[in-house]
């Protein structure tokens, strides 16, 4: 019998649960390039992304790209990426495990991303089928990330209250989503953010390998 602190564990996606960082860059070259725009290094991707993918694409283009254009590219980008969202995306190390373990423990398992909610819902099937109680990502009539309504609807969907839950992902997003819906937080550093900046930003901690989110959960 374990002592567990918590009752659920809401995890992020890119850059805690899946490294989608390959498959989303690209997307977006594709997309820019279709458009006869130059582009991006996959290191300026990992700063794009964390806020949707329609961010990522306005941060891509060229600097005073009209509306118009953004949204041509953003079409192309959600077109492509609906069907190649799976070819280089690989979980983490460990964290398919991780999320075993939990789930036999008797800890509900949830995502909530700023993801397109078709790839968030697509992603779970193809990486941790039957492994998330509840799945979420960027949908019309829910606020995303890092405002607290898609962590207070998995809350309402899980029948659970903000004490009953651990947050855990691994960027200045996921850090102020936990803020803002006054949950625990526990942050990865395996991500598309270093420790540093976590730190920087008045993390508790970082972790460095999935076993750790087992270990608190359980309270081990």
């Amino acid at each position: 019998m374990y002592d567990m602190r918590y009752k659920a564990a809401i995890f992020d996606m890119d850059g805690t649960i899946l490294n989608t960082l390959e498959d989303l860059t690209d997307s977006t070259n594709y997309a820019l390039a279709h458009h006869g725009f130059p582009e991006r290094t996959i290191d300026e991707v990992r700063r794009f992304v964390g806020n949707g993918i329609r961010k990522l694409i306005e941060r891509a283009v060229p600097a005073g790209t009209d509306v118009a254009t953004i949204d041509k590219v953003f079409d192309t980008f959600a077109s492509y990426y609906k069907e190649h969202s799976a070819i280089k995306t690989r979980p983490y190390d460990g964290i398919h495990d991780a999320i075993a373990k939990l789930r036999a423990a008797g800890v509900k398992t949830a995502v909530v991303s700023n993801k397109a909610d078709f790839a968030v819902q697509d992603l779970c099937v193809d990486y941790f089928p039957g492994m998330f109680d509840f799945a979420l990502g960027e949908k019309s009539g829910i606020a995303k990330k890092p405002a607290p309504d898609m962590v207070e609807e998995c809350l309402r969907t899980l029948g659970l209250e903000k004490k009953d839950v651990v947050y855990i992902g691994d960027s200045d997003v996921d850090l102020a989503t936990a803020r803002n819906s006054g949950t625990n937080v526990i942050m990865v550093g395996w991500g598309f953010r270093d420790e540093e900046f976590i730190m920087s930003l008045g993390a508790p901690f970082v972790i460095h390998e999935p076993q750790k989110i087992v270990d608190i959960i359980l309270g081990e």
